[in-house]
């Protein structure tokens, strides 16, 4: 089964992003990806820009409502996610455990639904 973890760090972890050679939180990121990779379980993933540079779009009565930032302040933001191939939700857990932002901020996991996915790519 396929799950995804959404990442969420602190302001500061996502600020020591700006200096990916000598930053200890970048190189825990660095093994965490290669130990991923090795296992055999990571199928993709991406980290995402702050959370200031993000677009939040609605559709209110038939018009769009465009809003500057995330749709609220937190004090931890979506960094970053993962979408691995697990044989269980405890192997997720796992693996989430492990994630250098789960000492600092918080992992979500969650099954992806490859049933509604298939429904809507071949309906």
């Amino acid at each position: 089964m396929r799950y995804i973890m959404l990442v969420y760090e602190t302001a500061a972890d996502l600020d020591s992003r700006d200096d990916p050679t000598g930053d200890p939180y970048v190189a825990a990121w660095r093994a965490y990806h290669k130990a991923l990779v090795e296992a055999n379980v990571y199928v993709g993933g991406a980290p995402l820009k702050q959370a200031a540079t993000a677009t939040t779009v609605r559709l209110r009565e038939g018009r769009r409502q465009v809003q500057d930032g995330p749709f609220a302040e937190a004090k931890e933001e979506l960094g970053g996610f993962f979408i691995l191939d697990l044989p269980s939700l405890d192997a997720a857990l796992a693996w989430a455990a492990r994630c250098p932002a789960a000492a600092g901020g918080a992992l979500e996991v969650r099954p992806i639904d490859a049933d509604f996915l298939e429904a809507v790519v071949r309906p």
